[in-house]
């Protein structure tokens, strides 16, 4: 998908209208139309990266060091508990717009969200293969 066909740069482009949270020159972050909690919050790079690792590490930082901030105004707004910052890669991972974004979710005790956290252990060994593996790859 080219950068025309991208909702989220039409969104940064101002052709497709926001409820816009923050703006500077590097990322934009507004209220997710579908939240799954009241605040849920998504911050973009404007620039148009479609996964985290396609991302540069120089704006990956820059965009790191806004989020913090608007997660602390979303948790303060919402007067939540907690909060968990997301960020799905590829349409196995749950990533339905191609362009780099976090979810800042804001989250209270009992609310019932991410209840259940799929858990399991590795069989004898498979620990260190498995770390072998991903190491290879670094």
């Amino acid at each position: 998908m080219g950068t025309d066909d991208c909702l989220f740069c039409k969104m940064v482009a101002g052709h497709i209208p926001v409820t816009k949270i923050y703006e500077d020159e590097v990322v934009l972050a507004f209220l997710d139309i579908g939240p799954i909690s009241d605040g849920h919050t998504l911050v973009i790079p404007k620039q148009h990266f479609e996964k985290l690792h396609d991302c540069p590490s120089e704006l990956l930082g820059r965009v790191g060091e806004r989020l913090g901030k608007i997660a602390g105004a979303v948790i303060a707004a919402m007067n939540s508990e907690g909060y968990n910052v997301l960020c799905n890669n590829g349409r196995a991972a749950g990533q339905l717009v191609e362009h780099l974004h976090f979810h800042i979710i804001a989250r209270s005790s009992g609310d019932g969200i991410f209840d259940r956290w799929p858990a399991y252990r590795y069989e004898q060994g498979r620990i260190e293969l498995i770390a072998e593996e991903i190491r290879k790859k670094l």
